[in-house]
């Protein structure tokens, strides 16, 4: 099964070569990996382009659209059977791959998701379990799951046959990662955890998702949009 990986990048010079060395050691002549750059106004894209030159295909945003648009396009622009999200920030650890595309062939699986070690921008451990960390619990539901999400995208792999469920994205998402999972649910798809910390998942405050605190009217406010879109997607 030909894979794709789909990262989404941001002023992200500092970090990006080092996480994409351990993405493409991983991957087959024929697989892609596929980069929107949401206008950096740092040296990302150049770095990348040096670094990696054909390897990589990287497209600029027009205009800065935002990381669950950014996600969009790439998956859009998917031609693998298998779909790995990335960050720009991590390390994947090197038998990523291999475990997540063995859970596709043995069991099924429509989509994987995995834990991972949480450490900073050096590498230091700040929890070995994000997990645990962030007090996910997989097997919440899709109420469950609406309230708390539970699917981090970076740890999430799925197959091209979803996309026709999940694109476009809903405007009134909160995230893309909670989107894929809560439409993996309602469609009654497979969803295989792995219980094993796959990637080094860095938290180091410049990350840009999931680091800031939202008041709870804009909570309030993305759970009735979620929602509103779940609603929209059951046919």
């Amino acid at each position: 099964m030909k894979k794709t990986v789909c990262m989404a990048t941001y002023n992200g010079e500092k970090f990006v070569v080092r996480q994409l060395e351990s993405v493409l050691k991983q991957l087959e002549m024929e697989d892609e990996l596929i980069i929107i750059d949401d206008r950096s106004s740092d040296n990302t894209v150049q770095t990348i382009k040096e670094q990696f030159g054909e390897r990589v295909k990287v497209h600029v945003n027009d205009t800065n659209l935002g990381a669950i648009k950014s996600f969009e396009k790439a998956i859009s622009h998917v031609k693998g059977d298998i779909v790995f999200l990335c960050d720009q920030d991590d390390v994947w650890e090197d038998e990523k791959v291999e475990t997540v595309m063995k859970a596709f062939k043995e069991e099924n699986a429509d989509l994987v998701v995995h834990d991972a070690v949480v450490v900073d921008g050096n590498l230091d451990v700040i929890n070995p379990s994000w997990n645990d960390y962030n007090r996910n619990n997989i097997n919440q539901g899709i109420l469950g799951n609406i309230l708390k999400n539970a699917y981090t995208g970076a740890f999430m792999a799925f197959k091209k046959e979803l996309l026709s469920d999940i694109l476009p994205f809903p405007q009134s998402i909160e995230m893309h990662d909670q989107w894929i999972a809560l439409v993996s649910m309602l469609k009654k798809k497979k969803i295989v955890f792995i219980d094993k910390k796959l990637m080094k998942y860095v938290r180091h405050g410049g990350n840009v998702t999931g680091m800031k605190k939202r008041s709870l009217y804009v909570q309030l406010k993305g759970r009735i949009g979620t929602i509103s879109a779940l609603l929209g997607n059951r046919r």
